[in-house]
């Protein structure tokens, strides 16, 4: 799943830094956890160094560069912007990316307090995203489409993780789902990967939204499954009612979509460490408590 090929090490950091961009060569380099594509190192107190670790990561860092840049400003909550470009060189054969620190702490490794408040940010941040996107906004690639377009993966994912208390109410909830009509709205820009690695939280709310690689103007369920994956038991009406957009085919999308993001998690909470270094263990139960919230909450 990642490329071994090259050890990304805060002596690499440093020497592409003083190689290429030597103005910032002194500050300071620390490795940050977590990451999937990418490898973060914190550059200084308000940047960062993202270093691609997967074949698709430079593309997603070039989708990044190209629209953060317009979305980012009209967004409610702070997003990372791209700050300087790393070209490819003998010391490291791909482009990588010096960004804004956005700070908080992400949610696989804290916890939302403020439930009420996150609904309400998390509502107001993606009613400011969801808006129409332009003719060449990116599509979407391997998410993005309608959930029957990824039974497969979701009977994979089902298999492997579904305990058999739960499974029927489970299959339930995604076959409402894949039985939803499709969305009919213009396409609208799209995080596509809102999940608790993806979202930051300072004073117990949302403080930040990150990793903006999966990027793509489509069906915004792909977002709103974030009511069941990353807000707190019992935020999802309270979200709803504040984003206001949703219909009811909308929200049966965005639930069976939050199930299969939770089985996903699951599955690697147990087997997060394939080409993962430190793996994914705090992924397994975050996913488990979305999944339990998504079976405690009815499509209306």
């Amino acid at each position: 799943m990642t490329d071994s090929e090259f050890e990304i090490t805060a002596d690499l950091v440093r020497g592409l830094l003083r190689e290429q961009h030597p103005d910032l060569a002194g500050l300071a380099v620390s490795e940050v956890a977590g990451g999937w594509d990418n490898q973060q190192w914190r550059l200084g107190d308000e940047l960062a160094v993202r270093m691609p670790r997967t074949e698709r990561a430079p593309a997603l860092q070039r989708k990044e560069c190209r629209w953060l840049p317009l979305l980012g400003p009209r967004l409610p909550l702070p997003v990372p912007h791209p700050v300087r470009v790393g070209e490819p060189s003998a010391r490291f054969p791909k482009h990588w990316t010096i960004m804004t620190w956005v700070p908080g702490e992400p949610l696989d490794r804290t916890a939302i307090s403020r439930g009420g408040h996150a609904a309400d940010t998390l509502a107001d941040f993606l009613k400011a995203l969801h808006v129409a996107a332009p003719a060449d906004a990116p599509g979407p690639s391997d998410r993005g489409a309608h959930p029957s377009t990824y039974t497969e993966g979701f009977d994979h994912f089902f298999r492997a993780v579904v305990p058999d208390g739960i499974a029927a109410e489970v299959r339930a909830v995604w076959d409402d789902a894949v039985a939803a009509p499709a969305w009919e709205g213009p396409p609208v820009w799209v995080h596509g990967d809102l999940h608790p690695a993806n979202v930051v939280v300072s004073d117990g709310t949302l403080s930040g939204v990150i990793d903006f690689g999966d990027l793509f103007a489509g069906d915004p369920a792909w977002d709103l499954a974030a009511a069941w994956v990353i807000l707190p038991e019992g935020a999802a009406a309270r979200f709803f009612d504040a984003y206001a957009r949703a219909d009811g085919a909308t929200v049966r999308r965005a639930r069976g979509l939050a199930a299969l993001k939770s089985l996903f998690l699951m599955l690697m909470g147990q087997n997060g460490d394939r080409g993962l270094p430190g793996g994914k263990p705090a992924w397994g139960p975050a996913g488990r408590a979305a999944l339990d919230r998504v079976l405690r909450t009815d499509a209306g």
